[in-house]
């Protein structure tokens, strides 16, 4: 409208009776269609990305596990091929040639399952759901060298819809979910990675399941949220210190919320987005916690709402966040999140609707996506960003803290 009002200014000082008469019978509706076009034609800010399908996986899957090795390929293992039905079979996605191999099977099928890669190179896979009745404690450890599974020390409860999460001296710390009875947990456990046992460790404050845990730049773990029978969906975040083996209560979310993501920025920080309120609907609300006062505060809104989505913190800082549910349909719209203005912008799309998918930062920076289900059935299609030139922003980061 900006051309229409500058038109119209002009006209009025030459004098109208002196426009010349070509131009006098033009209707103003014209005028304003003109206007409208050269405001919308505008060059677009060009993505800094685009998702791009790559070979598919060999089986179709959600609820699985991804898991980035040293050589950087990338381990899939477990997941629903069927409601209820849990597998057994793992591959691995091999980025020079874009391409997706079968390796060893595990032990024993699961799905809701974890997978902590070890200082030492191998793959710590622990519990999930054996089917809808069977909840394992069983845990196995995956060789990338020999492609082959160990079966090592069992969980001390069984456990699904857990957390795992590696600590900076090398255990791994375990933490809430559904035990063998299918009741929200209060226990965690370490592995440790010498031994191959889990010992018990502090209870946690409160039981919960579907809840997140982030490891902080100080080396204690924030656990978030969830899920638990006395308070459907929970708001309380508590932490846990491996040099006390002790929980904390810390600053309460303002919203409550499950089957949502968790990420430690660059700055130590970690921001919470998404994920399923007290009424049961997916959410656009985001939070930011600071470690060093425990205090929330509101981040920039999603732009869409979701749960079950992926958020994985990219080279320059920034998180991208993929699928998820919203009124229970896969999404297939993704969005970037710049934690310097904290706000949030259009991503390219996923070429498929997907949730319960992964989403795994590759060592070229490249984002890839696997798996998940379409809200009918596990998706095969995998896809891939593909980085257009762009100027730096930062560029860097040890990719120590993906999610």
């Amino acid at each position: 409208m900006k051309e229409t009002t500058l038109s119209l200014a002009m006209a009025s000082s030459l004098g109208t009776n002196k426009l010349p008469k070509l131009i006098e019978p033009i209707p103003s509706w014209v005028l304003c269609f003109i206007g409208i076009a050269l405001v919308l034609v505008q060059p677009c800010k060009a993505l800094p990305f685009r998702f791009t399908e790559t070979h598919p996986l060999n089986t179709p899957r959600y609820s699985h596990t991804a898991t980035l090795l040293d050589d950087g390929r990338v381990l899939v293992a477990g997941g629903v091929v069927s409601r209820g039905s849990s597998l057994a079979s793992a591959e691995l996605y091999d980025p020079a040639n874009s391409t997706w191999t079968i390796t060893g099977s595990l032990s024993d099928a699961r799905y809701d399952h974890t997978a902590t890669l070890l200082t030492a190179g191998k793959v710590l896979v622990a519990g999930g759901y054996a089917d809808r009745n069977t909840i394992l404690e069983s845990a196995e450890l995956y060789d990338p060298a020999t492609g082959t599974w160990t079966p090592t020390g069992s969980l001390n409860i069984p456990r699904t819809l857990h957390t795992a999460t590696l600590l900076n001296g090398g255990k791994v710390l375990v933490t809430g979910g559904y035990d063998g009875l299918g009741r929200p947990s209060g226990t965690a456990e370490l592995y440790d990675p010498v031994s191959g046992r889990w010992t018990l460790t502090g209870q946690l404050i409160t039981t919960r399941r579907s809840h997140t845990a982030t490891l902080l730049s100080d080396g204690r773990v924030l656990v978030v949220g969830g899920f638990n029978l006395n308070s459907p969906v929970l708001a309380s975040a508590e932490f846990y210190d491996p040099t006390t083996e002790l929980w904390t209560t810390t600053g309460s979310l303002p919203t409550g919320r499950l089957d949502h993501t968790a990420t430690l920025l660059r700055d130590g920080e970690v921001l919470v987005a998404g994920g399923i309120n007290d009424s049961g609907y997916s959410i656009t609300s985001v939070q930011l916690y600071d470690p060093s006062t425990g205090i929330w505060t509101a981040g920039g809104s999603l732009l869409k709402r979701r749960a079950a989505h992926t958020a994985t913190l990219l080279t320059d800082g920034d998180v991208l966040v993929t699928g998820g549910y919203d009124a229970g349909e896969p999404r297939a719209n993704s969005e970037l999140y710049d934690p310097v203005s904290d706000t949030w912008s259009v991503a390219d799309a996923l070429d498929i609707a997907r949730a319960q998918h992964t989403a795994t930062r590759l060592l070229d920076g490249n984002v890839l996506v696997a798996g998940g289900t379409d809200g009918s059935n596990p998706v095969a299609i995998v896809e891939v960003t593909i980085r257009r030139p762009q100027s730096p922003k930062n560029e860097g980061g040890d990719g120590s803290h993906l999610h």
